[in-house]
């Protein structure tokens, strides 16, 4: 289909090369004669003309619609008037019949904004006044919501983002929760990435990590919780709070839109990590990526605005803000200690005293004293329980019967702490010792983890199955050649040993025959020792002294 422009130009060439009349040009290009006279008067087609608009059966009820939709101005949000209701209002008191829908919502829709607009009100349709922000002056920050695959699952976390206003860079972080130890966390993780703290303010939603109340009134009054302001003070910025709900998300647009921009790009997939921690250092890779990307209508990247604004922001403190809050709980008789409605496990023998517990955004480290005793991830579930198997060991040593049922068993099989080494070793050691005595044998294997590798231990095993041997000992031996990285064997084996190195086991070797070949050493042909220079002593007897002769008054 020619468009009119076109259209112009044929007819004109057609007149000015052919000579053709009026009536000619509209018989060859099939259109009206006007149409032929405007495009000979102008080559620009003529602007269409406006619609009049034509509701003859709605003039007489123009008034009435004008009265229902005023009084909208003064009436609750959810309870104004609609087409529809207008339309049955009309019907119902004003017996209009045969007004058409359409006419009517079209009336209403343009007659609704004029009367808004007339009474001073605020426009109807959201409008948008461009900003123009100054080098490190501002930022925004926001938490947006993820999932990542983890070893216990998909599990729904925290993306923190900040981002500065005039340069578009920004930090990204994940939590597993929107607590107040993930706000500053990223908090300090953003002002470290960006070598700075902005100079004017840093927006926020009303989030209860930093805000403990709302004042409404006609300024942004906010009750700002205590350690917040702390927070703020350490490193010297103000907070600027956004209007509640989502009339106030267009105040802090930018890192709004560059949230789900960052999960678009760098999270889709579902990311598949085995610790928040390992996510953290490849979001951290893709911040950086992101410094040659341009953001739209600027010609500078992202990297090249950052280098402007960088040295322009407030320089970090030099003490570094603690962002972990510290408790005081006290450790159970199943040696938990309670921390925001999560169970962790401490060592056995802390049962009933009271501990120091750190919390963070994504650990809880439990002291006693300045010495840490114990160290877990951060749980996001409430109600779960966290336990390490270790911490029960030396209560399973007399209570091996225990070991099987143990959640801590259970949670470490699931982190795969416990493997399938660990697994055959008891299996073989209750095999051969008996339930109990095995069992013990696999917990002091379990103990060799506290000061071994685990890599190590794991080899130590599987060396110690290979030739069917089930002590903890030999497990050490073999753990801790394994660590020294020993290849050859430390004494010569027999021609006949086709196994080359084999397992040395302390235990059999002081309690069988010293005169055997056992565990690839060499025989022992010194003679036994013999206590017969100790049985002389025996036979020794002293001679009896002579009498006295009491008549010279001699003592022998």
């Amino acid at each position: 289909m020619r468009s009119k422009v076109m259209l112009f130009e044929q007819i004109r060439r057609d007149s000015r090369v052919e000579g053709l009349s009026v009536r000619a040009l509209a018989k060859r290009h099939h259109v009206h004669r006007r149409t032929v006279r405007q495009a000979l008067a102008s080559a620009a087609p003529p602007e269409p003309a406006r619609r009049r608009w034509q509701s003859r059966k709605i003039d007489p009820f123009v008034t009435a619609i004008d009265a229902m939709l005023r009084s909208d101005l003064t009436a609750p949000r959810k309870q104004r008037h609609t087409t529809v209701r207008i339309l049955d209002r009309l019907v119902e008191e004003h017996q209009a019949t045969g007004l058409s829908y359409s006419t009517l919502r079209a009336y209403v829709a343009q007659r609704r904004r004029e009367i808004w607009a007339e009474a001073g009100g605020r426009p109807l349709a959201e409008v948008f006044v461009p900003q123009t922000h100054q080098p490190a002056a501002e930022g925004e920050v926001d938490f947006a919501e993820l999932w990542v695959d983890l070893p216990a699952g998909r599990t729904k976390c925290y993306l923190f983002t900040m981002w500065l206003c005039f340069s578009g860079r920004s930090v990204h972080r994940v939590f597993p929760t929107q607590s107040q130890e993930a706000f500053l966390e990223g908090h300090i993780a953003a002002f470290t990435e960006l070598g700075g703290v902005p100079t004017v303010h840093v927006k926020y939603d009303n989030l209860k990590s930093a805000v403990s109340a709302v004042l409404f009134g006609t300024d942004r009054r906010r009750t700002e919780n205590e350690r917040w302001v702390l927070f703020r003070s350490h490193y010297q910025f103000d907070g600027f709070y956004c209007l509640p709900g989502v009339h106030g998300a267009h105040e802090k647009g930018g890192v709004e839109g560059e949230g789900g921009r960052f999960r678009r790009n760098h999270l889709v997939p579902v990311p598949k990590v085995k610790s928040l921690a390992e996510l953290n250092v490849r979001l951290a890779k893709a911040d950086r990526a992101d410094d040659h990307r341009r953001i739209n209508g600027r010609v500078r990247t992202v990297g090249e605005m950052f280098a402007i604004e960088q040295p322009l922001l407030r320089p970090l403190p030099t003490e570094v803000f603690e962002p972990g809050l510290s408790l005081n709980p006290r450790v159970d008789r199943h040696a938990r200690i309670m921390v925001r409605n999560c169970q962790y496990s401490v060592p056995a023998k802390f049962i009933g005293r009271r501990v120091r517990v750190h919390l963070r955004a994504g650990e809880v480290i439990v002291l006693d004293g300045r010495t840490v005793i114990a160290t877990h991830e951060r749980s996001g579930r409430k109600g779960a329980q966290v336990l390490d198997l270790d911490h029960y060991l030396e209560v399973l040593k007399y209570k091996p019967g225990a070991l099987p049922g143990a959640t801590a068993l259970v949670q470490a099989r699931a982190c795969g702490a416990f493997t399938s080494a660990h697994e055959a070793f008891w299996a073989a050691a209750r095999k051969a010792h008996g339930d109990a005595a095995g069992t013990r044998e696999l917990i002091d294997v379990l103990l060799l983890h506290r000061h071994m590798p685990a890599v190590d231990v794991v080899a130590g095993l599987t060396a110690a199955l290979r030739v069917g041997a089930t002590q903890a000992d030999v497990v050490a031996v073999e753990a801790r050649k394994q660590q020294r990285g020993a290849t050859q064997p430390e004494h010569p084996v027999g021609q006949d040993d086709s196994a080359g190195q084999r397992v040395v086991s302390l235990t059999e070797r002081r309690l069988s025959d010293p005169t055997a070949v056992i565990a690839g050493l060499p025989p022992d042909s010194r003679p036994l020792p013999s206590v017969d220079r100790y049985d002389e002593l025996l036979t020794r007897r002293k001679t009896a002294p002579p009498a006295a002769d009491l008549s010279k008054g001699n003592v022998s």
